[in-house]
């Protein structure tokens, strides 16, 4: 697939034996995760950021993604860690986190990292009614942003509508990770903005309710919506993150 957009591109940064598996949100880009990558970088720590599936490129790509296509980049990204590492952190946001859940299930990770992470689809009507809209409407704007930090979000690389099919399949990602909690077994921080509009905070508490992690540590964020890995708030993600992947290295020394 050619054609990505500007400043949507995967990154890598070498750094030591210790991975961290970055992973975007549903419609956006490996751009809103950069700059936590640089940070872990900054730290020592060798930082992956995938491109998931029809992502950053046409969004007509969307129309014929699916769920699968989004985790296997994950998983291909994984793959790629573990020839370099060894022991990975994988951290994703929103959707990210969802399919960080899902591989941390299913692989031998050190740690997990779920920011804005939703563990049942958004009281959104128009979502819920994805599948029926899908067969008329192909994409639905998005409506006006609200965040903390306007540059930031004039910045953001991401599309600027929902593909309707896709969002049904972020409801299927969902099912699959709401499933498989019970199997996460690895040390995980969950982080969420108290202001979080799109995704409500009450999420993370569902989450860390069906966990199967018994080290389960939690951070409630102000002055950031959604996307907390590139609104005001973003100093304090990224330094507990790398707090956490350092505590995770020590016990693996």
């Amino acid at each position: 697939m050619t054609g990505l957009l500007t400043g949507g591109e995967p990154f890598l940064f070498p750094g030591s034996r210790t991975g961290c598996l970055l992973v975007h949100g549903f419609t956006a880009s490996p751009q809103e995760v950069r700059g936590l990558g640089q940070h872990l970088s900054s730290r020592g720590y060798t930082a992956l950021g995938v491109r998931l599936f029809a992502h950053a490129a046409d969004i007509h790509h969307m129309l014929r993604a699916r769920w699968t296509d989004w985790y296997s980049s994950v998983e291909d990204g994984y793959s790629m860690l573990r020839g370099q590492c060894d022991r990975i952190v994988v951290m994703g946001l929103s959707l990210g986190g969802v399919l960080s859940l899902i591989l941390a299930a299913s692989y031998p990770v050190a740690g997990v990292v779920a920011m804005s992470t939703p563990y049942a689809p958004a009281p959104d009507p128009r979502l819920r009614l994805a599948r029926l809209l899908s067969l008329t409407v192909k994409f639905l704007p998005k409506g006006p942003p609200d965040w903390r930090d306007p540059a930031a979000q004039a910045s953001r690389v991401a599309y600027a509508a929902y593909p309707i099919a896709a969002a049904q399949e972020t409801f299927q990602a969902m099912a699959a990770m709401r499933a498989c909690l019970p199997q996460v077994t690895a040390p995980t921080l969950l982080i969420h903005s108290k202001e979080d509009n799109f995704v409500r905070p009450e999420n993370m508490a569902a989450i860390r309710a069906h966990l199967g992690s018994n080290e389960v540590e939690t951070l409630l964020v102000e002055n950031s919506n959604h996307v907390v890995t590139l609104d005001l708030a973003r100093p304090l993600i990224f330094n507990t993150a790398a707090a956490f992947v350092a505590r995770l290295t020590a016990a693996h020394a």
